[in-house]
């Protein structure tokens, strides 16, 4: 409850955020701030509770700051940037957001509305030039709801319906632009309500129906499978009780959070070759792409069951996996609605003993192509191994073409984050950073290649980081090329003029920079290592930085191509 009394709309709106759980406002301001920004001063004075605002250098960085703050908090955070320029830069990180269904209350200021005669009008060029017909049309794809408030007394409404819809199921960003001339209007009263007026819907419930059908599909398989790629606590629980009754393999295929520990017996790695062909079911739990029609093949026969609270995506122009059973329910109440069936056959068991076996020798034959790639350049496979004998169990990794996790251990739901499908890079070290303002207690580590590191807007990231007292670890994977694009290219055409090149065209990244010089500039520390032997010492050290002396630090390692 707030202790003195509000008098401005901007006030009002701020302390209503603080109010819904709204602790930090990530904001890269403009011309359009200025009533937030006395609202925050008057604020302090006044004894108003409102969320902690922090200049962010770049609006992509404040973006993924509050997408890696909700996945570890469980959270939505609020952005604000200027207009309709600060809102093109944020695109990139909305369409991460909205890819991953993270919820999050991005909003931006409007440039004034009127050109005379109000507070806050027009009073300088750009007015006119950041004026739009509709500046929520470039994102409108991107959010589930956005809105300009049009009047102060609007505010509880406008701002408890986005967050209730920001947090019903699938989760996803929602967007509020804010004029100038309404945030400066004059609205006395004393606190809002402790509740909200909306709350978000309950998540859907599977039917018995698709339970019975689901429970008829698994007895009668003996291969089944499944795919997962995104979990919550409450998931990652059902999953691991689910496949310790059933013997099922997880195969995690481009995953943005884990739904089993990755040293689980039944945890199958991250490619779904060697197990799709053989699956006669195949459990697709909350996955936009479970596996590459192109490049992997269903056996014969199989069928598939599609799980999640929008198992179709129905928000994707097309996607066309089959879908024998679709469940729109959450994964842990239909994994654990199944769980109350009557135990399996004997025949489950035998199925794990198999399925073990096989997994621990595919993990056995991982670990030692790992120990081959002691070379210089090194292998991505020896420096995430490496890292992986260096981090504390309770760390958290954001993973954005960086590392391997099929060579580390990641026992927690919340240990391991990968870039959203979407695929924007610059997404890693802004999350992480988000991530350590959520947990700071945790080691933070972010391993990103040399190319998402740059769209990172490094410079801004290390510098909130001074700032904010975020002592994060970067490791940048640098083999001096675009990988995904050289991948890509030999993939399409494999004996193709571009694959045959010394020099393939618009992938390479040289001559690299000095990127450990970035965080020193910053007062981090930085190393670059070119030694496969010297790499465990030089990550003892940026360890040391991390979580002993609380600075910064980054590791920029010349690593091989690979494939």
């Amino acid at each position: 409850m707030s202790q003195g009394r509000i008098e401005t709309v901007a006030e009002a709106y701020l302390c209503l955020l603080k109010q819904r759980g709204i602790d930090w406002l990530f904001a890269n301001a403009g011309t359009d701030f200025a009533p937030i920004i006395e609202a925050l001063a008057r604020g302090r004075s006044a004894g108003l509770a409102m969320p902690e605002a922090v200049p962010i250098a770049h609006e992509t960085v404040a973006v993924a700051m509050a997408h890696g703050y909700y996945l570890v908090s469980g959270q939505p955070q609020a952005i604000m940037v200027h207009v309709n320029v600060g809102t093109a830069n944020a695109l990139m990180g909305l369409i991460n957001a909205a890819r991953d269904q993270v919820p999050m209350l991005f909003t931006s200021g409007r440039t004034p509305i009127t050109e005379h005669g109000r507070l806050g009008a027009r009073d300088l060029p750009i007015h006119w030039g950041q004026e739009m017909f509709d500046q929520a049309g470039m994102l409108r794809e991107l959010v589930k709801w956005d809105y300009e408030l049009r009047f102060g007394d609007q505010l509880l409404p406008v701002v408890d319906r986005a967050l209730a819809i920001a947090m019903s199921e699938p989760r996803g960003p929602v967007y509020l632009s804010l004029p100038r001339e309404v945030l400066a209007e004059p609205l006395s009263m004393a606190a809002w309500p402790a509740d909200p007026l909306l709350q978000p819907p309950a998540a859907p419930a599977p039917s018995a129906g698709a339970i019975a059908k689901l429970a008829e599909l698994l007895a009668a398989a003996e291969r089944p499978l499944i795919v997962t790629g995104r979990s919550d606590a409450s998931a990652f629980g059902a999953i691991g009780r689910f496949v310790e009754r059933y013997g099922v393999p997880v195969v995690h295929f481009w995953p943005a959070r884990l739904g089993l520990a990755t040293d689980h017996p039944l945890h199958a790695g991250f490619d779904v070759q060697p197990w799709l062909g053989e699956a006669d079911l195949v459990l697709v739990l909350d996955v936009m792409v479970p596996w590459l029609p192109a490049r992997h093949q269903l056996a014969e026969g199989a069928k598939v069951v599609q799980i999640g609270p929008d198992p179709l995506f129905a928000t994707l122009p097309m996607r066309s996996f089959p879908a024998d059973l679709a469940i729109q329910a959450g994964v842990a109440a239909t994994l654990d609605q199944l769980l109350q069936a009557p135990p399996p056959e004997p025949a489950a068991q035998a199925r794990r003993a198999a399925v073990t076996a096989a997994i621990a020798e595919q993990r056995l034959r991982a670990q030692a192509e790992a120990e081959r790639g002691r070379t210089a350049p090194m292998t991505t496979a020896w420096i995430s191994r490496c890292l992986d004998r260096q981090k504390s169990p309770d760390a958290i990794v954001f993973n954005e073409l960086g590392c391997d996790p099929a060579v580390m251990t990641c026992q927690r739901v919340d240990s391991y984050f990968s870039h959203p499908i979407a695929g924007g890079l610059g997404w890693g070290l802004p999350a992480a950073l988000g991530a350590k303002l959520a947990a700071p207690e945790r080691p933070v580590i972010a391993c990103v290649g040399d190319g998402s590191y740059m769209f990172a807007n490094p410079v801004a990231c290390h510098q909130t980081a001074a700032a904010l007292d975020l002592p994060v670890l970067t490791i940048v994977f640098n083999n001096e090329i675009w990988n995904a694009v050289r991948k890509s290219t030999r993939a399409l055409y494999p004996r193709g003029h571009a694959s045959e090149a010394n020099q393939m065209p618009l992938s390479s990244l040289a001559p690299s920079p000095a990127y450990e010089q970035v965080v020193t500039a910053c007062g981090g520390h930085g190393e670059r290592v070119e030694d496969p032997d010297a790499l465990p010492a030089a990550l003892a050290r940026a360890w040391q930085a991390v979580t002993v002396e609380g600075r910064q630090a980054l590791l920029n390692v010349r690593c091989a191509i690979g494939d």
